[in-house]
């Protein structure tokens, strides 16, 4: 395998480390010559000094113009891409602010290695396609896609009746349900498996995150939503499971570390011999079963919103962008996320985007709409 160049988007976050890590265990198959971070520019140059030649991009501040730094700014992770011929760009960045350099990458020409499912849930049906035309490779690196991903690699699709995706629980799996109503932010960022970012650590615990998730299995995946389904798995050890049409499940098993599916990710099509957090099943115990709607409301609205489709995918995104950022401000409590939400997908959102532009408007609009019931409801 020849080297391959890397744009690292999202390098400070929690993908961006783990990748970091990944790339720093290969150093003869991978070079980095992109790095952008969204505010951490201390952080960002001090990984940038590790990898001689790259260029930066700093996409939340406008112009600090500290020396190092190429690009600033919303639009600058699309402009280091464009500045740049790379093999592959990892997006970790996160929310509906990672679509545009997704699109970027496949418009130049580059493979995605895709933490920001954003992209595939506003936009999988316009930039999948495009992907196709263009012969670039767009690969899960969430956890649970990335192990559906291995599990269909030799199987065609008329074979595959089922996918299910498995979910920690959050912090709030086992918390009795009348005490949801008073539970704090830092309650909710108590995540028992995995160490990541605010907004998605909350998402997890309301379950948003398994529901965005769901909507994008069904768009990567070409499968009907009431073909996808979750189930609770404490341990994390089981990532997914897909069913053949005799009625056989498969399961990809590994430790829950994302070191496994960024390397896989990045090595595609080849397998590299690696040895991140091997697991060993001997006394482990596996437990499944069905999530709580009561519980889970947040992942009942993603199932309805995936079964509209057209923008509701992207009113339920950026609808719970708003109301995670509310909470998290303490503008509203933890239960009224899901209220928040439910009550945008009520209006119509059934125009179907027809373009990137469109996409973004519809974007905008929701989030003019979130603001406005929250605003109406004196918070």
């Amino acid at each position: 395998m020849k080297i391959k160049r890397v744009i690292l988007l999202g390098a400070t976050g929690s993908i961006g480390t783990s990748t970091l890590d990944v790339l720093s265990s290969f150093p003869e198959k991978f070079r980095i010559v992109g790095l952008s971070a969204h505010t951490n520019s201390d952080k960002l140059l001090q990984i940038a000094r590790n990898h001689p030649g790259a260029k930066t991009a700093l996409t939340g501040i406008l112009a600090e113009q500290r020396e190092g730094i190429d690009f600033y700014g919303s639009n600058a992770a699309v402009q280091l891409i464009e500045s740049l011929d790379a093999d592959i760009v990892v997006n970790g960045i996160m929310g509906s602010a990672g679509l545009a350099p997704s699109a970027a990458a496949i418009e130049a020409g580059m493979h995605l290695a895709l933490a920001n499912k954003e992209t595939i849930v506003m936009a999988g049906e316009i930039l999948l396609p495009e992907a196709r035309k263009k012969g670039v490779n767009v690969l899960p690196v969430d956890s649970e896609h990335a192990a559906v991903f291995q599990l269909l690699k030799s199987r065609p699709h008329s074979e595959i009746s089922g996918i299910i995706l498995t979910a920690s629980g959050g912090a709030f799996r086992n918390t009795p349900l009348e005490k949801l109503a008073g539970v704090s932010v830092q309650e909710a960022l108590n995540h028992p498996t995995w160490s990541m970012g605010v907004k998605i650590t909350i998402d997890s615990a309301s379950m948003a995150n398994k529901g965005l998730e769901v909507i994008e299995a069904e768009r990567f995946f070409d499968m009907e939503t009431d073909k996808v389904s979750v189930l609770i798995h404490p341990q994390s050890y089981v990532h997914s499971l897909v069913r053949t049409c005799d009625g056989i499940l498969y399961a990809q098993v590994s430790a829950p570390d994302m070191k496994n599916p960024i390397i896989n990710a990045l090595s595609y099509p080849e397998t590299l011999v690696s040895d991140f957090a091997p697991l060993d099943l001997e006394g482990k115990n596996l437990e499944f079963y069905k999530p709580d709607y009561r519980r889970y409301p947040m992942l009942k609205l993603a199932f309805e919103a995936s079964r509209k489709s057209a923008a509701y995918p992207t009113a339920y995104n950026a609808a719970n962008e708003i109301a995670v950022e509310a909470f998290i401000r303490e503008r509203i409590r933890y239960l009224q996320i899901a209220e928040v939400v439910e009550a945008v997908l009520q209006h119509d959102w059934s125009d179907a985007p027809r373009d990137l532009q469109n996409v973004f408007e519809v974007d905008l609009r929701v989030r003019a709409v979130t603001e406005q019931l929250l605003d109406a409801q004196g918070v």
